[in-house]
């Protein structure tokens, strides 16, 4: 009896257009490179890039992009008859990137992306229109980099009622407070630290304001929930604020500081947030170093999840993608977002002053007689019971620092309390108020 032919040499091979040849595009070339003949007998068929197309043709990537065509109009790679699969990196939530992703799903082809600010601006038009034209719209990439978290709960959990989704979803944010952690750096120390590592942008307000997290959070809710990406509902606070005596407190305490995206539906609606948080040193995300990213999805009947990872680079970006691509190759896909569009409910924004907990409040004041007292009668005006009241003496950075750790009420209290305070002439600059993350 003949053998039976290789499972690659039934099928036409999956052919595959890049934009956007950056250090992600170097990266999924290499991949595909390096390990071809593995992925063309898990995907059953050869994967090949047949055309790229980039701002610049001349520059150098260090990789040979002699192999493939070259096409200077990123539309060339939609009209393409030899093209099955566009993959699109070229960033930013509208523009170009936005225009090639429409146009790529308007004809019917399928459609691989990391850029999570698009999804999370535009995710449900273009999962909607990948829908009507019955094409993969794929972005695992867009969420925590090279951990497949968007398969495991669009998947793996997909029977399992999520109770809440939370986590590390910035890496840049994660390297500065590990740096302020184990050096004992300040902010600024910290972060040109990550500015000349390469984990930072010479702007880097898109991280340390928690813009990108918010991004990545939304994208998560809706996956976990069956709700609509909104965006705008993702309230966002990000790590500027923070000085070294915080996290010398948080240790103190038994915590870490950690910027957390939180999300969690009850019967009042939909909660999104993302704040610097104390996180318990028993908890695993307290354990999570330097620039990985970590989500923790809570089912109702497979309890907590847990993934750990690198959230960026291009390796891990890379084999998301071209996770993705395979899966396309195996004619593996379905909604974008785990069910139609026209499933996925509006969640009511619930009301973040409502929700219970603990929260730990930094001030930093004059060293004057009856600061304290002050201090204690806003508390008790606001409705706030104090747990803890530290004042460790003069920080050589900022002046006298403060430290109340608060039982648990609502963050309205709080706030109201910070309001209250913001109108004293012995507070100096902003407080920082971080919720004390339950186990």
């Amino acid at each position: 009896m003949p053998p039976h032919p290789a499972p690659t040499a039934l099928r036409p091979p999956l052919r595959v257009a890049l934009a956007g040849i950056g250090v992600v595009g170097g990266g999924v070339v290499r991949l595909l490179e390096t390990n071809r003949e593995l992925i063309a007998r898990r995907a059953g068929r050869a994967i090949e890039i047949v055309a790229v197309s980039a701002r610049d043709r001349h520059k150098d990537r260090g990789i040979d992009l002699s192999p493939y065509r070259w096409e200077d109009d990123m539309d060339a790679l939609v009209a393409a008859a030899d093209v099955d699969v566009v993959v699109e990196m070229i960033g930013g939530a509208d523009g170009s990137a936005l225009t090639l992703a429409r146009h790529t799903l308007g004809a019917g082809k399928a459609l691989v992306t990391a850029n999570k600010a698009m999804i999370a601006h535009h995710g449900l038009d273009l999962a909607r229109l990948a829908e009507e034209k019955d094409t993969p719209l794929k972005y695992e990439a867009a969420v925590a980099g090279g951990i497949p978290v968007i398969k495991a709960i669009r998947e793996g959990a997909s029977a399992n009622e999520i109770a809440r989704v939370y986590g590390i979803l910035n890496g840049t944010c994660n390297y500065i407070l590990t740096q302020m952690e184990r050096n004992g750096a300040s902010f600024a120390d910290a972060l040109a630290a990550a500015q000349a590592e390469g984990y930072a942008e010479a702007d880097p307000s898109f991280d340390v304001d928690g813009i990108d997290a918010a991004h990545k959070l939304s994208i998560l809710a809706a996956l976990c929930f069956g709700t609509r990406l909104d965006i705008a509902a993702v309230a966002a606070d990000g790590i500027r604020g923070l000085i070294a005596a915080d996290i010398r407190e948080a240790e103190a305490l038994g915590h870490r500081v950690r910027l957390i995206g939180m999300a969690e539906r009850n019967g009042a609606g939909l909660y999104q947030h993302v704040q610097p948080c104390l996180v318990p040193a028993d908890h695993p995300l307290a354990y999570v170093p330097g620039a990985l990213n970590a989500v923790v999805a809570e089912g109702n009947f497979v309890g907590r999840l847990f993934f750990e990872g690198a959230g960026a680079g291009a390796g891990p970006t890379a084999s998301a993608i071209v996770a993705d691509i395979i899966d396309i190759a195996r004619d593996e896909y379905g909604p974008a977002f785990a069910m139609p569009v026209d499933s996925l409910d509006a969640a009511p924004v619930a009301d973040a002053g409502a929700r219970v907990g603990k929260h730990y409040v930094r001030l930093i004041v004059e060293d004057r007689i009856g600061v304290l007292a002050e201090i204690a009668t806003a508390m008790r005006d606001a409705g706030v019971s104090i747990e803890s009241f530290i004042q460790r003496g003069t920080d050589e950075e900022v002046g006298v620092v403060i430290v109340l750790v608060t039982h648990e009420g609502p963050a309205r209290a709080i706030h109201a309390a910070l309001t209250i305070l913001a109108g004293s002439d012995h507070v100096v600059g902003t407080p920082m108020l971080m919720p004390i993350l339950a186990l």
